[in-house]
């Protein structure tokens, strides 16, 4: 049985090798994204006087659908004003500022984010497979039998696969909990008509905090949603003019992002990925050797003297 799944998990890897391959660097990149964001905001404090103040110069009109926060880069975005739909303005001093001609830390999170969802040529479909073939080899690996620990190749890929079980597993799982909408959650009701504009969401936001921790602030789904950095662990509040109420916790999304208990979080999914790419290295290491490595009776007759 061992070497049918052995030859089960083998091939699984080899014919998505590539995708895989994508999924886990981009997963890599974007694991450092909600570090960098919460040791940005640490100790910054943003009155939403200043916010607001931003708003009424650059979106008079109120025709903003959204704002963003990048602590990192020291930007605020708004959506839904300017010449190309967004402007980004500088978080000190509020002017508009261009980068379109150099690279943002914000740019590589956001190709990354669109490759490791969409995969190339909006192949959605290839990333889910992708990750059900993660899940796979993850099972085909524990009913392979338990590891040998040795200083080899082999040994080290069997020893992180094994001692990083729960980790490794939860990351693809909770993956496909995000691919197929499953958050555990159960919306709350809103009113439509009591959906207040951005400006005045950020008015009541800073009623009761500080927004140096807002990361954005938009429309989804019919609903005013704030999402906030609340010491490392990032809240997600439905605002309305009734009020600013906390929603449900996504636990999938949360612990796949890491940002669902503070930075321990986001340095555990940064170790989650560094544990894929050393799985991923050193078993087409271990395939390419047997691949190539001559039988046994052709090395006994190349060993033996010509006569």
């Amino acid at each position: 049985m061992k070497p049918l799944l052995l030859r089960l998990h083998r091939w699984t890897t080899l014919v998505f090798a590539a995708p895989l391959a994508l999924v886990i660097l981009t997963g890599l990149i974007l694991s450092f994204e909600p570090i960098a964001q919460d040791m940005a905001t640490r100790g910054t404090a943003i009155p939403a006087e200043r916010i607001v103040g931003y708003l009424a110069k650059h979106d008079p009109e109120g025709k903003a659908r959204s704002i963003a926060i990048r602590a990192y880069e020291n930007r605020m975005v708004i959506q839904g004003v300017g010449p190309d739909g967004s402007l980004d303005l500088d978080l000190k001093t509020g002017e508009a500022v261009d980068d379109d001609e150099r690279t943002m830390l914000s740019d590589i999170f956001g190709t990354a984010k669109n490759l490791h969802e969409h995969f190339i040529f909006d192949l959605r479909w290839m990333v889910t497979a992708s990750t059900i073939a993660m899940v796979v080899l993850i099972v085909l690996g524990v009913f392979m039998g338990w590891p040998r620990l040795r200083n080899t190749i082999s040994g080290w890929h069997q020893g992180v696969a094994w001692f990083g079980l729960p980790v490794l597993a939860l990351s693809p799982i909770t993956g496909l909990m995000l691919a197929y909408g499953v958050s555990f959650t159960t919306p709350l009701p809103q009113d439509k008509a009591a959906l207040p504009k951005i400006r005045e969401a950020v008015e009541m936001l800073g009623k009761e905090r500080d927004l140096g921790g807002l990361i954005w602030l938009r429309n989804r789904g019919g609903r005013l949603l704030a999402r906030v950095n609340d010491g490392g662990v990032f809240r997600v509040y439905q605002v309305s003019r009734q009020g600013v109420q906390p929603t449900q916790t996504n636990w999938p999304r949360g612990l796949h992002e890491g940002n669902a208990f503070g930075l321990w979080t986001g340095v555990m999914v940064v170790l989650t990925s560094f544990g894929f790419i050393g799985l991923m290295v050193t078993g087409l290491i271990i395939y390419v050797r047997r691949r190539f490595r001559k039988p046994n009776r052709v090395r006994v007759r190349d060993a033996q003297p010509a006569e």
